[in-house]
């Protein structure tokens, strides 16, 4: 059995004391297939969206509160949903209250593409606003936490814990088993052995979960009430909300799966631009980071985390674009083979990269082309999706100037990690996506035919992301990278060069705002470029 939203709110919260926050999802541009498959969502999970937001008394102490639903198209994260969640986490800060997340979900919402993928972006971003206004966030881990939303802000609590037996990865089991052609190893992706692990910091029912809540925020207010103050008259709450009906159901994956199945539209010359971009930016022949940085001057390799991890899928340097000063990290895709994707220690270089940026005032390049984070039981017990959030936190809130560079691959967390910047450039055939298009193939149909279809419907391609937001400008390959390295190289070093310059010149006290307001916006109507 899993724990609705409305039945972890009744457990958690004192009696009749939460208000809802919610207000009617925002509009996003949808099929009529996908507008029916939410419709049905709501009638069956009793909820119009896959997160409820609101606040309520915790023994007395007011606090936010945001709960997915797991029974509303797996608790999917899309547009409408972040945008909820975003306005939560806004308006506790802004009230200046303890805000307590429990996400469920099974990761972001393939019917919305791409767009939704990034969505994990303000997402986290609100988050890391939140906590460093000084305001606590705690996260209570429900079955199943998987995916982007645990690599976002399922992973950037204070402290964290979850519910017994429930399923937390990173990975989904049915990708791994399609992509590899073995099943991924039982008993990793549990809370008990995340906690064993260190990863988070206790397996709790509910009830306790609610006393060791209030023990917390006890400690981090300095404030201790009485349990008299639970009768705390309600006039504190926020008017004019109304709650939602009982959720009287729930889903499965399945059934998002169903949905974009039959939501995919038979565009056969799409299908074939976008999966060439695919196939080519998987060429070996294919210029990486390395080739780049041959055309810096100045350059310095740095190894490492400074804490004794390094990681061979990752580069790290100082140098100079055409005279622009920055650090550079990015991962070098013929460090990348089989299984040894960018593991937790790269992703910690990541981030003593951005402290590099931070405390040299540097601008920081970052180059993305990669299969995707590691997908091994070492990588989930060693921390991966919280390394993935704190990267996309540390990135959005940087105080210094940042360039995003979209070389080749682009696939799930370990591309998002690098992604939110001031700039983002893409090559010709680069793409971003959630998944491989043949693990996205896995879990819509069960197979790894459909590929080209999804990528396609997904709209993961440069001139797709491009023409929604994601991408500012595109680096144009002759017609292929593989074909022209040097040439191509040096093309996008200029690129580069180009945004650092102009990003110099701007107030650096202007950045982080304009960073966060761009991803804040962004999928939503009227914000694409």
């Amino acid at each position: 059995m899993r724990t609705s939203a409305r039945e972890l709110l009744e457990q958690l919260l004192d009696k009749d004391s939460f208000v809802s926050w919610d207000r009617p999802p925002v509009t996003v541009a949808v099929s009529p297939r996908y507008r029916d498959a939410l419709r049905k969502a709501a009638v069956a999970a009793g909820t119009d969206e896959s997160v409820l937001t609101g606040e309520g008394l915790l023994r007395g102490r007011r606090v936010a509160v945001i709960a997915c639903e797991f029974g509303f198209l797996a608790g999917s994260i899309g547009v409408a949903a972040a945008e909820r969640i975003v306005s939560a986490v806004e308006r506790a800060t802004e009230l200046g209250l303890p805000l307590v997340a429990s996400p469920t979900s099974g990761g972001t919402r393939m019917q919305e593409g791409t767009v939704a993928f990034v969505q994990m972006v303000k997402i986290a971003g609100a988050v890391a606003a939140h906590k460093s206004a000084g305001y606590p966030y705690v996260v209570y881990l429900r079955n199943p936490t998987m995916g982007g939303v645990f690599a976002s802000w399922g992973s950037l609590g204070h402290i964290t814990f979850a519910e017994p037996g429930a399923l937390i990865g990173f990975l989904g089991p049915r990708v791994y088993q399609a992509l590899y052609g073995r099943p991924f190893p039982e008993g990793v992706q549990t809370a008990e052995n995340l906690y064993r692990r260190g990863v988070i910091d206790g397996v709790l029912t509910i009830p306790v979960f609610r006393r060791i809540a209030h023990r917390a925020l006890s400690v981090f207010s300095g404030i201790e009430l009485p349990d008299s103050a639970a009768g705390r008259r309600l006039s504190e709450r926020i008017a004019a909300s109304e709650s939602h009906p009982p959720v009287s159901a729930r889903h499965s994956n399945d059934v998002a799966a169903e949905s974009i199945q039959s939501d995919i539209e038979c565009d056969r010359a799409a299908d074939d631009r976008v999966w060439r971009s695919v196939l080519i930016s998987r060429r070996p022949e294919r210029p990486g980071i390395r080739d780049l940085l041959r055309h810096v001057t100045q350059r310095v390799p740095l190894s490492g985390t400074g804490q004794g991890e390094s990681d061979r899928t990752a580069v790290l340097a100082l140098g100079r674009f055409r005279g622009q000063p920055c650090v550079v990290f990015g991962h070098d895709r013929r460090g990348q083979q089989g299984e040894n994707t960018m593991g937790p220690a790269a992703l910690r270089e990541a981030r003593r990269s951005m402290a590099l940026a931070q405390e040299l005032r540097l601008p920081l390049v970052l180059v993305i082309d990669t299969v995707g984070a590691a997908l091994s039981k070492e990588a989930e017990e060693r921390g991966l999706a919280p390394e993935i959030a704190r990267c996309i936190a540390d990135l959005v809130t940087l105080d210094t100037p940042t360039v995003s560079v979209l070389l080749g691959q682009g696939t799930g967390g370990g591309a998002l990690a690098l992604l939110p910047a001031d700039r983002v450039l893409a090559a010709t055939h680069a793409w971003l996506a959630p998944l491989p298009p043949e693990g996205a193939s896995a879990i819509v149909f069960r197979d790894t035919d459909h590929a080209a279809e999804l990528a396609a419907a997904q709209r993961i391609s440069a001139p797709d992301l491009l023409a929604d937001g994601v991408v500012d400008r595109i680096v144009p390959e002759l017609p292929d990278a593989a074909d022209e390295p040097v040439d191509f190289a040096r093309r996008m070093v200029a690129a580069i060069a180009h945004e650092l310059a102009a990003l110099r010149a701007r107030p650096e006290s202007e950045l982080p705002t304009a960073r966060q307001t761009r991803y804040r916006r962004l999928g939503l109507p009227g914000s694409t470029s």
